[in-house]
């Protein structure tokens, strides 16, 4: 079964506009003003799409999470049952201190295609390559490293390799810096990370590291339109994560999940953005107007582009 073509202008509705809101606070310092200001607006219009929606991914639990809590339905209640992850702003830090890379990013797919992922840190690799055997998570950096290269076609002084900037992946760091692989260190943001593999255009080889497991999701949804590869391991360290695991059905612990595993069938995703970045513009006022830039995947229909809109901020 495949999304209809219609979800995609709705969705990208959704997203600009929880763009459009948390703008307004770009800058102000204030990054709790930021994410609710998005989280209502995106709640705000999904409640209007003909659909029962139902929240998979988003801020949390219902004791944690007034909206878009995990569980949560949205919509008319009336149309197709659909699975959806939200991150209302991603880049909480990039919108409060009017830094680049702040997105509102959200991915749909048919009911039970999308995958359930707890708030729980995630060991992730994605990389613009086919299939398994070039790259794993269970490979060691180097062999990762020099599988790619020779997949490529390049020497490893030629790859880049993304990486969220933390004490954590310091011995990951050090052991790229030692062959000779180029660095993109990013501070937050590791969606658009995981994105950055799958152009050329971005020069970015491999991403990898622990991250968050939604946004893990989330990325996946649109690594799986351009055929990229990706794989995750939630890590869960503590008693509470690991009853909460339970409680959304993981049994396996230590599980490995591959894209196919984690985005099943066809699926929407629209990452806008709130500030400039390596992927999208941020949100532009002009008069009575805005100008907003998303990129959009919808898997079946092999969309994958840029879309950029001008319009009427009241219409």
């Amino acid at each position: 079964m495949s999304l209809d073509k219609k979800f995609e202008d709705l969705f990208l509705n959704v997203s600009t506009r929880a763009a459009l809101s948390s703008y307004y606070f770009v800058g102000k310092k204030d990054k709790i003003a930021a994410d609710k200001s998005a989280v209502d607006a995106m709640r705000n219009k999904l409640n209007q799409i003909e659909m029962k929606g139902k929240v998979v991914i988003g801020e949390g639990e219902l004791d944690k999470a007034p909206m878009l809590y995990i569980g949560e339905t949205l919509g008319t209640m009336s149309g197709p049952e659909l699975d959806i992850a939200v991150d209302p702003l991603e880049g909480t830090n990039f919108a409060a201190n009017n830094l680049p890379g702040a997105l509102s990013v959200i991915a749909v797919a048919e009911k039970s295609n999308l995958f359930s992922a707890p708030e729980t840190y995630m060991n992730k690799i994605s990389a613009n390559v086919p299939s398994e055997g070039i790259i794993d998570l269970d490979y060691s950096i180097k062999k990762n490293i020099f599988n790619l290269a020779d997949y490529k076609n390049k020497e490893p002084n030629e790859l880049f390799a993304c990486i969220l900037d933390r004490p954590r992946h310091k011995k990951i760091i050090d052991e790229l810096k030692s062959l000779d692989v180029n660095l993109k260190l990013i501070t937050d943001g590791d969606i658009s990370g995981a994105l950055l593999v799958s152009k050329e255009s971005y020069n970015i080889d491999i991403f990898l590291g622990i991250g968050g497991g939604p946004e893990g999701v989330l990325a996946a949804s649109a690594l799986d339109a351009y055929n990229c590869f990706f794989q995750g391991r939630f890590i869960f360290d503590n008693e509470s994560d690991i009853n909460r695991a339970k409680k959304m059905g993981i049994t396996d612990l230590n599980k490995k999940y591959s894209l196919d595993e984690i985005i099943t069938g066809d699926s929407i995703f629209c990452a806008t953005g709130i500030t400039n970045g390596d992927i999208v513009s941020g949100i532009k006022i002009e008069q009575d107007s805005y100008i907003s830039e998303t990129l959009i995947t919808h898997k079946s229909v092999n969309t994958k582009k840029i879309i950029k809109l001008k319009k009427k901020i009241n219409e």
